[in-house]
C-alpha cells in the first residue's frame, strides 16, 4: 500500500486511455477525459502511457502516502500542496512516506491527473483499468474513490526506482521535485479560449445555412448538464432543412449531436456506443483534450477545418509526445 484517501474530492477515479474493442457489444470506451495530460503524467514517472492514473475533477482530494512514492501531476491547476508546500506540475516528484497531499479547487482547467511510478495494483477489466461508474466496472471497485480507500501500487521499473532514489537523496523533508519539467502544454488560459477545431459531421450538409452560420459564429455556453458522458451547450438553436430519419450510428469522443430541441451535445469519454441524432461536427482528437478541461459556464467557439488538417495536427501532437518520452528518458542519464 502506498496511498490512502483521506478526502476523495468531488470526483476522483482511476482512468487510463480506455477500454477499446468492445463497443460492438455495447461496452463503452471510457478512459481519461484529457488523455494527453494522463499520458504525460505516466511518461514523467516512467510508466507505460496507458497505465491507470487518478483523474481529479473540479475539487481535488486529500491523500496520505504510506510509502515513498514517485508521482507526477499534470492537467488542470488545482494548486496542490504537500505538508503545506506547493507541489510543482509537469515533472517527477518524490514523496516521502507519511506526507499528506492536498488539492484545492481548480484554477485553470477542471481536471488533473496523478500518476504513480509502477501504476496502481488493479486488475484490468477487458484490458483497461478505467472506471465506468454507471456500470460499476473497472478502476477501484467500479466506483469513484471514497474516504478510507487504500490503493496499492506496483513496484516501479528501473526508471521509476532510480528517479525516486535520486530525488530522495537530496534529503528533502516531505518531497523533492526534479529541476527540469515539461514546459509546453495544450493547457493554458490562452489555449482554453481558442476555438475548438472541428471537421464536418456525417449530417453537416443537411443543416440549413443559418444553422451552419450560427454554429461557427455565435459561440455557446457549457451548461451545468456536463459530465463524463457529454456536455450540453446553450446558444443559438440549430436545425436541419427538413426532419431526418436516422438509423443509429457509431459515434466517438468529440462527436457533436443536435437533438430535437436544437442545442448541441458534445459527447465525451463515457459516451454511448451508438446514437441517432444528426451530427453537425466532430471535434478533432487534439482538441478533445481541451474540451475536457472546460467546465460549466465556460464559453466555447468552433472552427471548421478539413479532415487532412485534423490528421496533420494529430500527427504533430503524437510526434511531440514521442519527443517528450525521449527527452525524459535522457534526463535519467544526466
Amino acid at each position: 500500500m502506498s496511498l490512502q484517501i483521506i478526502r476523495p474530492g468531488l470526483l476522483t477515479s482511476i482512468q487510463d486511455t480506455g477500454r477499446y474493442g468492445y463497443q460492438k457489444i455495447g461496452v463503452l470506451v471510457s478512459g481519461a477525459m484529457d488523455t494527453y495530460s494522463m499520458r504525460l503524467a505516466n511518461i514523467l514517472v516512467g510508466n507505460n502511457e496507458n497505465e491507470g492514473t487518478l483523474e481529479i475533477t473540479l475539487l481535488g482530494p486529500t491523500i496520505e502516502f504510506t510509502a515513498d512514492t514517485l508521482i507526477a501531476v499534470t492537467g488542470g491547476d488545482f494548486k496542490p500542496i504537500i505538508d503545506g508546500m506547493p507541489v510543482p506540475y509537469m515533472r517527477p516528484v518524490a514523496v516521502k512516506a507519511g506526507a499528506i497531499m492536498k488539492f484545492g479547487s481548480c484554477q485553470i482547467g477542471c481536471r488533473a491527473y496523478i500518476a504513480v511510478a509502477g501504476g496502481f495494483d488493479i486488475n484490468p477489466v477487458m484490458g483497461s483499468k478505467s472506471t465506468y461508474i454507471r456500470a460499476g466496472i473497472g478502476g477501484f471497485k467500479g466506483r469513484a474513490l471514497q474516504k478510507g480507500d487504500q490503493l496499492n501500487t506496483v513496484t516501479p521499473n528501473a526508471f521509476g526506482q532510480q528517479m525516486l532514489s535520486q530525488l530522495l537523496s537530496r534529503g528533502a523533508q516531505s518531497f523533492a521535485e526534479a529541476r527540469w519539467y515539461i514546459g509546453k502544454t495544450h493547457l493554458s488560459t490562452e489555449n482554453l479560449r481558442k476555438p475548438i477545431r472541428v471537421t464536418a459531421g456525417l449530417h453537416y450538409k443537411y443543416f440549413d445555412q443559418q444553422s451552419k452560420y450560427s454554429f461557427f459564429s455565435s459561440g455557446y455556453t457549457i451548461t451545468n448538464n456536463a459530465d463524463r458522458m457529454g456536455y450540453r451547450l446553450k446558444g443559438e438553436m440549430l436545425k436541419t432543412e427538413k426532419p431526418l430519419e436516422i438509423i443509429s450510428e457509431a459515434i466517438g469522443l468529440g462527436t457533436i449531436q443536435i437533438p430535437p430541441q436544437g442545442m448541441p451535445i458534445i459527447l465525451m469519454a463515457d459516451h454511448q456506443s451508438v446514437a441517432g441524432y444528426p451530427v453537425i461536427a466532430q471535434a478533432i482528437a487534439v482538441d478533445a483534450a481541451r474540451i475536457a478541461q472546460m467546465k460549466p459556464n465556460d464559453h466555447i467557439h468552433f472552427k471548421l477545418i478539413s479532415n487532412e488538417e485534423g490528421e496533420r495536427l494529430f500527427i504533430e501532437m503524437e510526434k511531440y509526445m514521442e519527443n517528450i518520452k525521449i527527452a525524459v528518458n535522457a534526463k535519467l542519464q544526466n
